[in-house]
């Protein structure tokens, strides 16, 4: 009893009505056990208080008193009564103290930012000029920075056309390689990134000296010395790179700009849309690159950023011969000839460049990444530091021509395939016009970026993210950023059926304009020019590379070998 006792009053000091009801059941208890002795008892007042401090609670018990009766009782009265059990009576709950009125607040939706920032009116800072040129996501203007009055490029991206959270974090990212990487030598500098409700605004540095093929032919002259200057240039950028922690995976001509037209303008590098930071130890699976320049560990989805030396190599084999290194017909033969890597030093004019730039050029295109000569080691190879071993003596003015025709032969071959597919048959292109009906999701007539990727990924394709804007790119003959009908049709018809000898005549119809049986000189600059392709200069090269007779004129059988050569072998150019 006592243990329960003490177990109840160690365990139970904040019930005090169930202390109460367990010191009445005690009471009761102990009445029985006198009565069971014989004794007499009394009664007595009811049981006092006592305060136990035995643990300082504070908290009240009652000890039992014994009484003495003087008369007998009944049996009746011996029995117990049964006494009432107080029970506890709920608390009423005490009221909380009112709280504060508090104001309205209305939620305010943020803005949908690309850029985690506010939105900022560009024209505060830059007034937009004319148009400079357009991608596959946007425009690039001239710019005039209000408060100085400089000049600057401003790449305009419409944010309609970043449909999915990859392309926001591939814009993200370049501009954090843009900002990483400015104020290096022979590297764009980046002013700013503004974004607004439309468009995400890139400002950098403007780069008016034009591309680097276009001044070299411009020149008229060139020797290997000059090709060397170039070329360490080119590798200095890859060197700042590396050494920096980005990899550029899209070294090619024509992502090299000259700062100004002055002579010895300095050459700049200007599009790291590719480019990505080195993680330690990963290895890169994305095949990413353009085709003449990509690297045998690209094709194999397994690289690192030993890539970007065998890019700048394959630029130095054509700064030196005016032809890639690796030629087809075809994509796929290119990345055949890639994989292979045989290099030809046997045709013109290679017996005449000397031994250092070729000991040179088979370093930096080892097959091998591993056995790949580094940024750091082309930069000291005795032939193209400064001061070196290159020769003053003037390359064949052959070289010059070729290197001039070779970037804009393509394209006027893309808009030859255009136009013979605009002359295609029903029956031809049978389930082709389906595709692009179902890839044309919103019905506007043209497929976007995104509705590309989606509709390829509904067929089962795996293409990655850089490769689809690289397709994207290929079948956008007019830059305007998006792929319509006949571009479609182009892009994917199988070339047997392009080049039958029908489909090769209406094309050559359409340059025809007269009817005369020939293509001269200012129909093939209208048609090139009504696409915004070459200029006076690459027009004139085209025609004396394909003009085989030298009338001046392009006749039908010219054309036709034109159109199923591909690119010719470097043997056959002098």
């Amino acid at each position: 009893m006592y243990a329960q006792l003490f177990f109840f009053l160690k365990g139970s000091y904040s019930r005090v009505w169930d202390l109460l009801k367990f010191v009445g059941t005690l009471l009761d208890y102990y009445q029985i056990l006198i009565r069971k002795m014989g004794c007499c008892c009394s009664k007595r007042n009811s049981p006092k208080p006592v305060v136990n401090t035995a643990h300082g609670s504070g908290i009240q018990t009652y000890q039992a008193q014994p009484f003495v009766q003087t008369q007998k009782v009944s049996a009746a009265q011996t029995q117990p009564k049964p006494r009432p059990q107080p029970q506890p009576q709920p608390q009423p709950p005490i009221p909380a103290p009112p709280k504060p009125a508090r104001p309205e607040i209305r939620s305010v939706p943020k803005p949908d930012t690309i850029l985690g920032k506010p939105f900022e009116d560009i024209k505060k800072y830059y007034t937009l000029g004319k148009e400079l040129g357009r991608g596959q996501f946007g425009i690039t203007y001239l710019c005039t920075e209000n408060s100085t009055g400089r000049t600057y490029a401003c790449k305009s991206i419409l944010k309609r056309k970043l449909a999915s959270q990859s392309d926001k974090d591939d814009i993200k990212r370049e501009i954090q390689l843009m900002q990483h990487l400015s104020g290096q030598p022979n590297i764009v500098e980046f002013r700013g990134a503004y974004e607004d409700r439309y468009s995400v605004h890139l400002v950098m540095e403007l780069c008016a000296g034009g591309e680097l093929f276009d001044r070299i032919i411009a020149e008229g002259h060139y020797s290997e010395k000059a090709a060397a200057a170039i070329c360490r240039a080119i590798v200095n950028v890859v060197h700042i790179c590396h050494f920096m922690g980005v990899i550029h995976r899209d070294l090619k001509p024509e992502n090299f700009l000259l700062s100004t037209k002055d002579e010895g303008a300095m050459l700049k590098a200007t599009d790291f849309g590719l480019s990505v930071f080195i993680e330690e130890g990963k290895v890169y699976r994305d095949l990413v690159g353009s085709a003449y320049y990509v690297a045998p560990e690209v094709l194999r989805r397994s690289y690192g950023k030993e890539i970007d030396i065998w890019s700048a190599g394959v630029i130095l084999y054509i700064l030196l011969s005016g032809v890639p290194p690796f030629w087809a017909e075809t994509e796929k033969g290119i990345f055949n000839a890639i994989l292979q890597g045989e290099l030809d030093f046997e045709s013109q004019p290679w017996p005449l460049i000397s031994e250092s730039a070729k000991d040179l050029v088979r370093k930096m295109l080892a097959q091998d990444p591993k056995k790949r000569i580094t940024s750091g080691q082309v930069l000291e190879h005795p032939w193209i530091r400064e001061g070196g071993d290159a020769s003053d003596k003037p390359i064949d003015s052959a070289v010059l021509s070729r290197m001039k025709q070779f970037t804009a032969m393509n394209k006027l071959k893309k808009l030859a395939l255009k136009v013979i597919a605009q002359n295609l048959s029903e029956e031809e292109i049978k389930g082709l016009k389906a595709m692009f009906t179902n890839m044309d999701t919103d019905k506007s007539g043209t497929i976007t970026y995104e509705e590309l990727k989606t509709g390829l990924a509904r067929t089962g394709s795996r293409l990655s993210e850089s490769e689809v804007k690289q397709l994207m790119e290929a079948a956008d003959v007019d830059g305007n950023g998006t792929i319509d009908y006949i571009e479609f049709i182009s892009a994917t018809m199988h070339r047997h059926r392009l080049e039958r000898d029908e489909h090769l005549f209406k094309a050559f119809q359409y340059f025809d304009k007269d009817s005369s049986g020939y293509i001269t000189k200012d129909e093939l600059e209208n048609a090139m020019k009504e696409y915004g392709m070459g200029d006076e200069g690459s027009i004139r090269e085209i025609i004396s590379e394909v003009d085989a007779d030298n009338d001046g004129r392009i006749n039908y059988e010219e054309f036709c070998t034109m159109m199923r050569s591909g690119m010719q072998q470097p043997a056959k150019l002098f």
